[in-house]
């Protein structure tokens, strides 16, 4: 194959996803390493495995059960919320000793033991969602309907513990914001006796209900979405006690935060609405609350009980305060491990006196063993790594605050982790691929296979430093080009927001296609500016209140530095693509920099930040009835009138993340204002678009996009 064939083996192998493993599940005691994989590059089936005694073996292949049912809408939408692509086995859950398994197909519900035997299917009341074992092995809780059930691993016993009050309410399930915004999938958490749970109940009553329909498929109904909207309602999240034996507690959570112990600004909202994480280990329940305006973080302890409440800590922020995956985390002590700033707007963590160093900027907390807490953090932004920090007593001076440190991986890449016992499942993305170590004590001890496939073209990053801002930069120039042969146009491929980088020592997805667009004449410029993680706390707020603004200066900050670093760069033909967040970019480009940016490309983009969900765009934005000058300096359609360059929409028909909605009024505008335009709608696709014939010519139209609408620009065709 050549690099022309890279747009089908993109979309054939699912962004090269598929034959990866991951889903890690490492066993206390450190002798099963359990995960989810498909047996090649291009097959989007997952199978269930087990790694033991240095060796993996197939536990589950679903396509000896039989064929599949149809997906319970509420696992649709996990599995959208998760921006899942593949099929079979995707999601399991297990026993405190990883020895019993379940998981779901198609709405039905299986076990199997990791000692042998095969997989038991086990009848259930209904469709099955999330299901996950007790830690004793003996039940297995579920969702269905909208109801958390418990049936026995033998099949026997189903029942519910609690039914849904109404049509629009859920219990076991997580809301919108949480899944989507706050990296929370899960709404259930068993005892660690297995004779209770905390669960979640959410009533989607009062979220604004909006529709998404079809037209292709005009037989269709439409689609009913619950989708909150900033400045709109959220869904109201309660936590309760389920015991077995049928009784039932009310976790009593506090409803807001005194004013005078909030940081308030020019809008302050201290209800708290939101439930972002939730824990229960051997000292009970751990759960966190936070404030609507994002600047107030409860951590609360909960006695099962009575269900009352006590609070461990407040954490408050000026701006907003960033959720840590991972965090809040008891170790084995009691002592509980949280996210803390330290001098230098470093992000860190903190267990009593003892805290991560200034400068390492802490990404992840993957887990504890003992006093031992494990994470990932950066001390460049273009590596992560795997950390493990000791806590030690509060007493001893000099080494008070700093504990023991240590950094597991090695060489340049992203590195992150499970763990289990003295075992360590090291998942490292480096230049040249990716790797899964199983170590031991500190020592490899095996490796877990990975079946992704080589893509036909390897990527040739130049990594630059670029500006007075030092922003961090990708540029991929054709392998075939040598420097002062010609001038080459500029393609700007960022997505430039928070949440995700795309400059880092790693081959990924992104560097491939980069790569791709270099090798059809383009030199592509990838940089990393103010709001994406990585470089610390200032560097992400400089985006609040602006969201556009600082963004697009450094995109031209980035691309002068490189101009004058490399020659070879055509100024006078710059297109600019990108998706989600970097689709937005990419219309804002060329709407209020045509002096710049010649054509874009603008994928899934959200076009009126009003539109988008309240925790993610309330974050940065403030509340669009309090500060709607905020959202009007940011909103696409509001500048419609100014596009003068050419502009390709691309979006989506089925995406509930950002609905099509943002495009029509987009288009709209710019066809009031008189601006010509493209519009490319993809039906049945959601945010991720998955379709292989979709995904593959959606490359190629691009190119051929780009090329005619710079062509154009320079004159020279």
């Amino acid at each position: 194959m050549d690099s022309l064939d890279l747009p089908r083996q993109f979309a054939r192998t699912r962004r090269f996803s598929l034959g990866v493993p991951r889903g890690f599940v490492v066993s206390p005691d450190g002798e099963r390493v359990l995960f989810v994989r498909s047996t090649a590059g291009d097959d989007p089936v997952s199978r269930l495995w087990v790694h033991e005694n240095g060796a993996e073996r197939m536990l589950v292949d679903p396509l000896g059960l039989g064929a599949e049912g149809p997906l319970p809408e509420a696992e649709r939408v996990r599995r959208e919320r998760a921006r899942e692509s593949s099929q079979g086995v995707v999601a399991f859950a297990t026993d405190h000793h990883a020895r019993v398994v379940a998981f779901a197909l198609g709405g039905a519900l299986w076990v199997v033991a990791t000692d042998g035997g095969a997989p038991r299917r086990i009848r259930t009341a209904g469709p099955v969602v999330d299901p996950r074992p007790s830690p004793d092995g003996t039940r297995i809780a579920y969702v269905s309907g909208g109801a958390l059930r418990v049936v026995g691993t033998d099949g026997t016993g189903d029942r519910a513990l609690t039914e849904p009050e109404g049509d629009e309410v859920a219990y076991g399930l997580a809301d919108h914001v949480a899944a989507e915004s706050m990296d929370r999938q899960r709404g259930f958490w068993w005892s660690p006796t297995s004779d209770a749970l905390i669960v979640a109940r959410v009533d989607a009553s009062r979220v604004r209900r909006w529709w998404l329909s079809d037209p292709a498929r005009p037989e269709l109904p439409p689609r009913a979405v619950r989708y909150p909207a900033a400045g709109t309602a959220n869904a109201e999240t309660s936590l309760h006690v389920l015991r077995l034996d049928g009784t039932r507690t009310k976790v009593l959570t506090p409803e807001r935060v005194p004013e005078e112990d909030h940081l308030s600004g020019e809008w302050t909202d201290v209800a708290l609405e939101y439930v972002p994480t939730v824990r229960w280990d051997a000292h009970g329940p751990l759960i966190t609350l936070q404030t609507r305006d994002q600047r107030s973080l409860y951590v609360l302890e909960v006695d099962p009980k009575s269900g009352a409440t006590e609070r461990v800590a407040h954490l408050r922020d000026p701006a907003w305060l960033e959720l840590m995956p991972g965090t809040p985390l008891r170790l084995g002590s009691g002592r509980v491990v949280r996210h803390r700033s330290v001098p230098g707007h470093t992000r860190g963590l903190g267990v009593g006196a003892t805290t991560t160093p200034r400068g390492l900027q802490v990404r992840e907390v993957l887990g504890a063993v003992g006093e031992r807490v494990w994470f990932t953090a950066s001390d460049d932004p273009l590596e992560t790594h795997v950390w493990s920090l000791d806590h030690q007593d509060d007493e001893p001076a000099p080494e008070r605050g700093t504990g023991t440190l240590r950094r597991i991986s090695e060489g340049p890449g992203i590195h992150t982790a499970a763990v289990g016992g003295d075992t360590v499942v090291l998942d490292s993305r480096t230049p040249e691929g990716q790797t899964v170590t199983v170590l031991r004590g500190g020592e490899p001890v095996g490796r877990i296979a990975v079946f992704a496939e080589e893509p036909v073209v390897t990527p040739r990053p130049r990594h630059l430093t670029l500006g007075e801002r030092a922003l961090r930069g990708a540029l991929h120039l054709p392998s075939w080009h040598t420097s002062g042969s010609g001038k080459l146009p500029v393609l700007l491929c960022p997505y430039a927001g928070p949440g995700l980088q795309l400059v880092v020592h790693a081959r990924a997805w992104w560097t491939i296609v980069a790569q791709w667009f270099a090798e059809q004449g383009y030199a592509v410029l990838v940089t990393d500016g103010r709001g994406t993680p990585g470089r610390g706390e200032e560097w992400a707020r400089a985006v609040h209140g602006d969201q556009l603004t600082p963004v697009l200066d450094d995109q031209v900050d980035a691309l002068h530095a490189a101009a004058e670093q490399c020659p070879d760069l055509d100024l006078s033909r710059v297109g600019i693509r990108g998706w989600s967040f970097g689709g937005f970019l990419a219309a804002g480009a060329v709407l209020h920099r045509p002096d710049v940016f010649h054509a874009a490309v603008a994928g899934a983009a959200p076009t009126d930040l009003r539109l988008y969900d309240t925790h993610w765009k309330e974050r940065y934005l403030g509340h669009p009835d309090v500060q709607p000058e905020q959202y009007e300096r940011c909103s696409l359609v509001a500048h419609a009138h100014l596009l003068s360059r050419p502009l390709m929409l691309v979006h989506g028909l089925a995406d509930d993340n950002v609905l099509p909605v943002h495009m029509l009024r987009l288009s709209a505008a710019l066809l009031a204002a008189g601006r010509p335009h493209t519009v490319l709608p993809l039906p049945g696709a959601s945010h991720l678009v998955s379709q292989e014939e979709v995904a593959a010519n959606l490359l190629l139209l691009e190119l051929a996009f780009l090329r005619k609408s710079l062509d154009f620009q320079s004159g020279s065709h």
